[in-house]
């Protein structure tokens, strides 16, 4: 039995420290279910987030790639940002407000920036496309970033249509829709 034990702790011990946690998102949603089993890489990857609003949020995952897409778009927006407000942009796992309301949004705690980001997303309208410009920088820096798009499964279609309509703009054609698998029906 103390082996056994000693076995159950070990394995437990390796997959805690093995795992790969998921970043917070700003706002919850609840993928729709698909059929297809087709695995999203985890590596190299820009995460849309679309809420039941039509809020986009972005997530650029790697470190290097976010931070030169950051350095393009405040020079781009005129925006300042010191090296503190750098750090804190860093920390935040999604980018999810206007160009010209950033540098207050990261100069607030923490827990409280994602109760802020609820409130805004990226401005994705035709006067003011900043979403359109995030993947752009992002691509210009990578251009093998997988695009990945997920949505609420009660999200109105015109709203996600807008966010394809943006990337076909700037020829990323190539995306994944995120969905959750279910059982395919019998007979498939």
């Amino acid at each position: 039995m103390t082996a056994m034990s000693d076995v159950t702790v070990l394995l437990l011990t390796f997959f805690m420290l093995t795992s790969t946690f998921l970043p917070l998102e700003p706002v919850r949603v609840t993928a729709p279910a698909s059929v297809l089993e087709f695995k999203v890489p985890e590596y190299n990857v820009i995460n849309i987030l679309v809420d039941l609003q039509g809020k986009v949020f972005v997530s650029i995952d790697r470190p290097e790639v976010r931070m030169e897409a950051l350095e393009k778009m405040s020079a781009e927006y005129g925006v300042t940002l010191n090296d503190r407000q750098k750090k804190a942009f860093m920390l935040q796992p999604f980018i999810g407000v206007p160009m010209n309301r950033l540098p207050a949004f990261l100069d607030l705690p923490l827990r409280d920036q994602d109760e802020a980001m609820r409130q805004y997303g990226i401005p994705s309208d035709s006067t003011d496309n900043q979403f359109i410009n995030w993947v752009r920088k992002a691509r210009e820096t990578d251009n093998e970033m997988t695009i990945t798009i997920k949505a609420d499964q009660s999200t109105p279609y015109p709203l996600i249509e807008t966010v394809m309509k943006d990337l076909v703009k700037i020829k990323a054609n190539r995306y994944s829709l995120i969905t959750v698998l279910r059982g395919a029906p019998e007979g498939f």
